[in-house]
């Protein structure tokens, strides 16, 4: 009994040794700028120590912004920020030294209004074609 538990504490420490841990953290961002009144998700990876990369959430990361309001990996501006960026801090929880801090502009410029999709209009051009 006892020798199947001393192996069993063994491989539990091996295991444990060979875990892999944040070498280092960075902002993998799908835009170059935050929106308005949304949820604006703040993507972060991980570069393991094996060197393989892992999206990291806010289970494994703080999320600070000088603006705004953090849920989860989302950062919520309203509608009419006083700010034109944001600057975004996050730090590895198992690891408070490794930190990185990412300034990000606020979009200023509207988006487009979209054209109205008129279903008979479009019926109207295939019989003209056809």
């Amino acid at each position: 009994m006892k020798k199947i538990l001393v192996t069993g504490l063994f491989l539990i420490g091996f295991m444990a040794s060979k875990a892999q841990k944040v070498e280092s953290i960075h902002y993998n961002l799908y835009t170059d700028s935050l929106k308005k009144g949304v949820h604006n998700y703040i993507n972060v990876d991980g570069k393991m120590t094996d060197g393989s990369w892992k999206p990291l959430t806010a289970k494994e990361l703080k999320f600070e912004s000088d603006y705004g309001k953090f849920e989860g990996n989302d950062l919520v501006l309203p509608e009419n920020p006083p700010v034109k960026t944001v600057t975004v801090t996050v730090t590895l929880k198992e690891n408070p030294k490794k930190s990185e801090k990412i300034a990000i502009a606020i979009k200023q410029k509207p988006d487009p209004i979209l054209p109205t999709y008129d279903p008979d209009a479009e019926m109207r051009s295939r019989r003209k074609r056809g």
